[in-house]
């Protein structure tokens, strides 16, 4: 992968070719589902770079992908920087989908253009003051202000007790659905942030469908509130088509589109 200083490299080696490859049928799956769901809006696609080198980032980035999404701030904050220069004037977002420590907001707050995993009060004045300092931080420097931080409220689909969910896939967070309307009142009135809609994953080892049916039900909800929050961030490798014909809005995919996660470490 070569070019000049500054520009996003052409994908033209045997890597690139295979994620183009994978990124036209993951683009196919979401016209067809769109096409049958009866929808003219087509969901935004973020790919989900976990694990996966910053190298990917910029191939991606010249396939004309414009999301891409972390689940861990130490690993993404790395990327962002790797891959700054290269993608300097390339409209890449960053959205931050994982749990998120409130003592990380400092740094997301630096490259996210969105946090789709807001599941408590304390993390959204986490993130409010890192942006306050955020804004002081690039005023002091000379450069340019940024947006307002994009924020969902990511819901706790999953009604089973702790003790009777699958083992081994770790805490997933998420507020109760009964907590959302308080949350998101939070977000909107919080400085620097920006009330986007809602973030879900569907409960491991059931049918999705309900699951994604209820959130845009929530999700109905909060738009009637706050007429900007129509995001609705639904919908992986597995469960696209059902979450597209319930409305999703932000698809996060990464295994279809990227492969197999490299072994770690």
């Amino acid at each position: 992968m070569t070019g000049p200083a500054g520009a996003v490299p052409a994908a033209d080696d045997e890597r690139g070719r295979e994620l183009a490859a994978r990124l036209a049928a993951v683009r196919e799956r979401i016209a067809a589902a769109t096409a049958a769901a009866g929808r003219e809006d087509v969901p935004e696609l973020v790919v989900v770079t976990k694990f996966h080198p910053a190298e990917d980032v910029l191939r991606l980035a010249a396939l004309g992908v414009r999301d891409v999404g972390e689940n861990r701030d130490q690993e993404a904050r790395a990327k962002a920087a790797a891959t700054a220069g290269a993608l300097a004037g390339t409209p890449l977002r960053w959205h931050f989908i994982g749990q998120l420590q409130s003592n990380k907001a400092k740094y997301v707050v630096r490259y996210a253009a969105a946090v789709h995993s807001v599941d408590r009060g304390s993390l959204v004045d986490a993130l409010s003051a890192a942006m306050v300092r955020e804004q002081e931080r690039r005023r002091r420097a000379g450069e340019d202000g940024r947006e307002p931080l994009d924020c969902l409220v990511q819901v706790d689909l999953d009604d089973r007790p702790e003790a009777e969910r699958p083992s081994g896939i770790g805490a997933r967070g998420g507020a109760a659905p009964a907590e959302v309307p308080a949350l998101a009142e939070r977000i909107a009135a919080a400085e620097g942030l920006r009330l986007r809609g809602v973030m879900a994953v569907a409960p491991l080892g059931l049918d999705p469908v309900p699951a994604f049916r209820r959130l845009a039900g929530i999700a109905a909800d909060l738009a009637g509130r706050y007429p900007g929050a129509t995001w609705v961030s639904a919908g992986m490798s597995q469960d696209l088509e059902q979450a597209v014909a319930a409305g999703a809005t932000h698809l996060r995919v990464g295994t279809d589109v990227l492969g197999p996660r490299p072994p770690v470490g």
